[in-house]
């Protein structure tokens, strides 16, 4: 009962709680904490939980459900337009630094997407060619600026699940006999919902701040993953289309060397293909 009781005492915003992430955090965390969260599509299993409100990040001001909720801890796992999503974390920094709180923020192993010659470990500068990794580094850049006891950012690979996005692609692709795209120049490393959702209470519950890359420990080659993955799930024959976008290999992957998580919060590739199995 003590670690409920300790526990209990954050009140925890989660922005984006009605995705696939965002929806696993709040699992993980409602029973501990005081935990909101935010949808976007009107939802009846939604509208009735008190503790959810509808949020547009198009047209809704983010300071009405700051001031109804008054979080002691914010996680951001918003998806949407970038440039709006930039202009709400600009808000959240503000909102954050006045009110002495904390932001987590989801970013990607795409904030290194430039680099393609080794893995990146927490400390090393950020570069990226993608649209997507310019504008995580951009509210990373934002967020550094606050005091470090204040901010949490965690760099995800690939996250895998039984309900993630990339299995519920891949299982349709296989159904409809379209071609999955494999990329065996691609190393990566990846995690699973479950793992994140339990590093993400153990960061809240030791009140830990900083970068976190939150990947397995070892790497993969994309190609043999994914058809290992498909094994696990399927017993159909599925179709392949390998994609080459260099000769040589080409690392995006994210593996932690200074923020160390527990052994019991770390991962191995091999790992995520038995939940994959359950």
């Amino acid at each position: 009962m003590k670690r409920k009781a300790t526990e209990s005492k954050h009140r925890i915003l989660i922005l984006g709680a009605s995705g696939f992430l965002g929806g696993a955090i709040y699992k993980e965390l409602c029973s501990y904490f005081k935990t909101f969260g935010t949808y976007n599509i009107a939802n009846k299993n939604f509208e009735k939980n008190h503790h959810f409100f509808q949020y547009n990040i198009e047209e809704d001001d983010i300071y009405e459900i700051l001031d109804i909720v008054k979080p002691t801890i914010i996680i951001s796992a918003l998806r949407g337009d970038f440039s709006k999503q930039v202009l709400v974390h600009q808000h959240l920094t503000e909102y954050v630094f006045q009110n002495k709180i904390k932001l987590i923020f989801l970013s990607s192993a795409n904030v290194f997407d430039a680099y393609s010659k080794y893995p990146s470990y927490e400390t090393d500068k950020t570069y990226s060619t993608s649209i997507y990794g310019h504008f995580k580094i951009k509210i990373e850049n934002m967020l550094l600026r606050l005091p470090k006891k204040q901010v949490v950012i965690l760099r995800l690979p690939m996250v895998f699940g039984n309900q993630s996005p990339r299995v519920v692609e891949i299982l349709k692709h296989i159904k409809e006999k379209k071609p999955i795209e494999v990329f065996p120049n691609l190393i990566i490393n990846a995690t699973t919902d479950t793992k994140v959702t339990q590093q993400i209470h153990y960061i809240i519950n030791r009140n830990k701040s900083g970068i976190f890359h939150l990947g397995s420990s070892d790497l993969v080659h994309h190609d043999d993953f994914v058809k290992e993955i498909i094994k696990t799930l399927n017993n159909q024959k599925p179709i392949f289309k390998q994609v080459y976008t260099t000769n040589n290999d080409r690392y995006l992957a994210v593996l932690p060397k200074y923020n160390l998580l527990p052994k019991n919060l770390q991962l191995q590739s091999q790992d995520i293909i038995r939940e994959l199995k359950i």
